[in-house]
């Protein structure tokens, strides 16, 4: 079945969802193979065009699959294209009367920022600790973003590094992060005119947490913590350590195949591929 023709550009919203479409559906093309049986489908406003793309495909295909969520926004999305649904805690693969993991073939995920080493920055919509529960439990993920995404630094344009934190410790949690550079860190707040904070689907707390553009990791030899200047992993790691923290919304270190290569025992964070969709019409890569 032919796909349906890209709905006409006439603003500059529709201009950036024309670009997230073709972003979504070249992913899809080039990283989902017949074969794959189980396929992680993450958050975020371009996540509807892959599962656009793959609710094309034909019945007998899809019919093998079964496609794992990122949170209640990915669930629903799988839902309304009446695609198979497994949770991710029923990833597993029974052996020989034992219970072991069963890696997704490919995940495909947003960004909210993508930097020249294919570090991420997400969590904007709150899903980042399952979002990273599904790239962990990948082979493969697949980045896909339009071009107001890709920047030379993570923090470039994004407010703060999104940390979703145990609701007792988020006061704590909040005066670390001003002790090691943050630059007044906050929590995050609910949709406008609702009282209170945003709860994640964990039923936790985000903090934002604002530093200066970070180095890469590359240039990590540039980093100064007591200015509160980090590189991307030496961030990742100092957050992680602080009691309370749940997930960090940095995605770096080693992608799916370096790290079932040295057997992490876990898949990667960092995409293997980042596909932007460009305001001309055309889709970019990063590899």
């Amino acid at each position: 079945m032919e796909p349906p023709p890209p709905p006409p550009v006439t603003t500059a919203g529709d201009l950036v969802e024309a670009a997230k479409r073709a972003a979504g559906r070249k992913a899809v093309e080039e990283h989902l193979l017949p074969s794959y049986t189980h396929i992680g489908i993450g958050s975020g406003s371009t996540i509807k065009y892959v599962v656009e793309a793959i609710a094309e495909l034909p019945h007998d295909v899809l019919s093998k699959m079964k496609f794992v969520p990122t949170g209640i926004q990915s669930r629903d999305l799988i839902r309304t294209a009446k695609l198979p649904l497994l949770a991710i805690e029923d990833l597993i693969l029974e052996k020989e009367y034992n219970q072991v993991q069963q890696y997704l073939d490919v995940s495909f995920d947003g960004a909210d920022e993508v930097d020249p080493e294919m570090n991420c920055i997400k969590g904007g919509g709150a899903c980042h600790y399952q979002e990273k529960l599904v790239a962990l439990s990948s082979k493969k993920f697949i980045c896909v973003a339009d071009y107001r995404k890709r920047v030379d630094r993570l923090l470039t344009n994004w407010v703060g590094v999104p940390i979703e934190v145990q609701p007792l410790a988020t006061e704590r949690v909040r005066r670390e992060l001003i002790s090691i550079g943050s630059r007044k860190p906050f929590i995050r707040s609910g949709l406008p005119g609702k009282a209170g904070h945003v709860v994640t689907d964990n039923g936790n707390h985000v903090i934002d947490a604002p530093f200066p553009p970070l180095l890469l990791n590359s240039e990590a030899h540039k980093a100064d913590a007591n200015k509160g200047i980090w590189s991307v992993d030496m961030l990742n790691a100092r957050l992680k350590s602080i009691e309370g923290v749940l997930a960090v919304g940095l995605f770096s270190g080693l992608n799916g195949p370096k790290a079932l290569e040295e057997n992490k025992g876990k898949g990667g964070e960092k995409p293997v591929m980042v596909y932007f969709g460009m305001a001309d019409g055309t889709v970019q890569t990063m590899q």
